[in-house]
């Protein structure tokens, strides 16, 4: 009996990683952008029914590509039986319509510069699938690159809601993948040094990583000289910067995989929180 259970506790487990997403880090990615577009549009009175017809074609584009990618056979997880690809093929069918009821009823009244939208994160997306060919050393730069096409939803969702691809919403889309790019190279680095010890060591393990952060600076107060982002909207950076740079002088720490994720989800709603705030004053 007690075999039996386990059995069917693992098949539950093998079709749930089959149909659901299971890259939690690009949920986060996907949805943070979202929220602080459709926040930053809302100030104003923005279409509250169209953010959420694009919030629901946003989540269904997304969630569609694992259960594709385990019917094709290109993921790790393959539909292997017959049952297997049955239900797999109705999850597609299923998620497919509603992604394009909605993406339909979004064009129908008029959101023509998703088009334009859709194309660059489609781009993005068909060259991080050419990077990723590379192998290991392809797999941060795939990331990064991936995630143009994840944080392209802040445009999008300030787009539907106010009806104007403008700066803010541009604005909104380079901010969001600067940290996301960030946090991808953190992440890294924690994984790739976790037995790096003082000072010394660490900043010969994570000088790239370091230069990237003094990119990102100069990169942020440059946005915002040129009036590309809000002065205050700068202050959204300021926490992951702080941690990367305070990981240079806290001593050896066990990597727990776990806790990081937790942490680098923190720093993702603390971002976005204040990206509003430096949007809204």
């Amino acid at each position: 009996m007690a075999a039996h259970i386990r059995i069917s506790n693992a098949q539950t487990s093998r079709m749930r990683a089959m149909v659901i997403p299971r890259e939690h880090g690009a949920w986060g990615m996907l949805l943070v952008p979202l929220v602080t577009g459709g926040i930053v549009a809302l100030r104003g009175g923005g279409n509250a029914s169209a953010l959420t017809l694009f919030l629901v074609a946003a989540l269904s584009l997304f969630w569609l590509r694992t259960p594709v990618e385990s019917w094709l056979g290109t993921s790790a997880i393959k539909a292997q039986t017959e049952r297997e690809r049955k239900i797999v093929l109705r999850t597609i069918v299923a998620i497919a319509a509603l992604a394009l009821a909605s993406v339909i009823a979004l064009l129908w009244n008029g959101n023509r510069g998703l088009m334009l939208i859709g194309a660059i994160a489609g781009l993005a997306f068909a060259i991080q699938s050419g990077v990723k060919k590379l192998g290991r050393k392809g797999r941060m730069p795939a990331q990064i690159i991936g995630a143009i096409g994840l944080s392209s939803s802040a445009a999008g969702a300030y787009y539907v809601a106010t009806g104007h691809l403008d700066r803010t919403a541009i604005a909104l889309w380079l901010a969001n993948w600067l940290f996301a790019g960030d946090q991808i190279h953190f992440v890294q680095l924690r994984i790739h040094s976790s037995k790096a010890e003082g000072f010394e060591e660490k900043l010969h393990v994570g000088l790239p990583f370091l230069w990237m952060q003094v990119a990102l600076i100069l990169t942020v107060l440059a946005a915002c000289r040129f009036s590309f982002f809000p002065a205050a909207a700068a202050a959204a950076f300021l926490p992951v910067l702080l941690r990367g740079m305070l990981w240079f002088l806290r001593g050896r720490r066990p990597l727990d995989v776990h806790k990081l994720g937790f942490s680098e989800l923190g720093q993702s709603l603390l971002f976005g929180a204040l990206l509003c705030a430096g949007f809204l004053i």
